[in-house]
């Protein structure tokens, strides 16, 4: 049996502002700083020790990942990147407040970009002042593999090469893998793991800094078959906090 841990990076400036974020890249505010290290103590509390952690390219995980590290004592071990952790590409969204995009296009059609598995944004412009596609980090990226928009279905396809390729092994030598990523990056890992529908995808939340749990068998599968949040080392708390991201589009 091996352990998977799912690190939703701590509350970042946007998440407060409650902007499209994406692969745009923003800062942790003091409280997301908080829950990171707040995250530290519930693993420690629970005995859970990562010995390899992955991570987004995007800083609001990286810095996630360090300070939980830190307050464990463990920044030492090993720490991988990659792109295909990134947060969903929210496109041409990228950058607008939610609540003025539910007000400008109503509720049907902003329930259909956010959380629509199939329905991605509209293609980020080369002039929207937020575009992260010209970011450093993704200057070696193949153009056919930088998204101008994605649904969660796409995540979920850039995502799963990584997991088999580069999680995968390093659980099957033994080790406690901590994975720090993104609301939607993690749910599409979620989805693969619990076998989520299509259909029922769009009700799972993740919250910000609480980790969650998963005891895998040797098909790298859970070992027993539960809702996603009931594994949340706090399970009431992370219910709570869903109900919260799953209300921001209401302001």
């Amino acid at each position: 049996m091996s352990t998977l841990i799912l690190l939703r990076h701590g509350q970042s400036v946007w998440n407060e502002s409650n902007q499209f974020t994406g692969w745009y890249d923003v800062e942790l505010t003091e409280q997301g700083r908080a829950e990171a290290v707040d995250a530290a103590r519930v693993l420690t509390e629970a005995g859970i020790e990562p010995d390899i952690v992955h991570t987004s390219l995007q800083k609001r995980a990286i810095i996630t990942a360090d300070l939980c590290l830190e307050a464990m004592d463990r920044l030492w071990i090993p720490v991988r990147r990659s792109w295909r952790l990134n947060e969903r590409h929210y496109g041409d969204l990228t950058g607008l407040d939610k609540a003025a995009t539910l007000a400008r296009h109503g509720e049907e059609q902003l329930n259909a970009w956010r959380r629509g598995y199939r329905t991605p944004p509209p293609d980020i412009a080369d002039d929207n002042p937020y575009n992260p596609n010209v970011a450093d980090a993704y200057a070696g990226l193949p153009a056919e593999l930088l998204p101008k928009a994605e649904c969660l279905a796409d995540v979920v396809e850039r995502l799963l090469p990584y997991w088999y390729d580069t999680i995968v092994p390093d659980l099957a030598h033994g080790q406690t893998v901590l994975v720090a990523a993104h609301g939607n990056s993690l749910r599409g890992l979620a989805k693969h793991l619990d076998d989520i529908t299509d259909d029922d995808i769009p009700e799972l939340n993740i919250p910000t800094g609480m980790p969650i749990r998963y005891e895998l068998g040797p098909d790298f599968r859970p070992v027993e078959r539960r809702p996603t949040l009931d594994r949340a080392l706090d399970p009431t708390a992370a219910a709570a906090a869903a109900e919260a991201v799953a209300n921001q589009a209401k302001g």
